[in-house]
């Protein structure tokens, strides 16, 4: 299981990149989704890796990101009370536990928001123009990205 964050704006950029974004549900910048580690969408984060942050998180970061950051419609907080009522869960950190094995997804969650809208990262990027390897903000972070996602929380 993957997590994108999308990095850089979409201002001046190509209309496949647009739309490669849009498809992944990235529409705006701090934006965070979760993705399958599937070959169609490696292809889909290979194509606008210049422009998100990728990499496999860890169930205990991603189970603080749900907690703070994880919406249900009309926009109200995901609580442990809520997850253990709609679904096959005790609670959001064996929810994020089963999604990071891929043993399930965001829609198991009725009614959960497969966008997390994200804070701007505590001191900031390094810089949206390189690469992680390069010292930068962009592309595959690998485990670091639960660093990224911290600082996001």
């Amino acid at each position: 299981m993957y997590v994108v964050v999308q990095v850089r704006g979409v201002v001046n950029t190509r209309k496949e990149i647009k739309d490669t974004l849009k498809m992944l549900r990235l529409h705006h910048i701090n934006h965070c989704v979760l993705i399958p580690d599937t070959p169609a969408y490696m292809g889909m984060i290979r194509k606008v890796k210049d422009y998100v942050a990728y990499g496999e998180a860890d169930p205990e970061i991603l189970a603080t990101i749900l907690e703070t950051r994880g919406r249900l419609t009309a926009d109200e907080k995901l609580t442990n009370e809520y997850v253990k009522e709609n679904s096959q869960y005790s609670d959001i950190k064996e929810f994020a536990k089963a999604i990071c094995l891929g043993e399930a997804e965001i829609s198991d969650v009725p009614g959960l928001k497969p966008v997390l809208r994200l804070h701007p990262p505590r001191k900031g990027y390094k810089s949206i123009k390189r690469t992680f390897q390069q010292g930068g903000a962009l592309g595959n972070y690998g485990s670091e990205i639960n660093n990224l996602l911290y600082r996001m929380r």
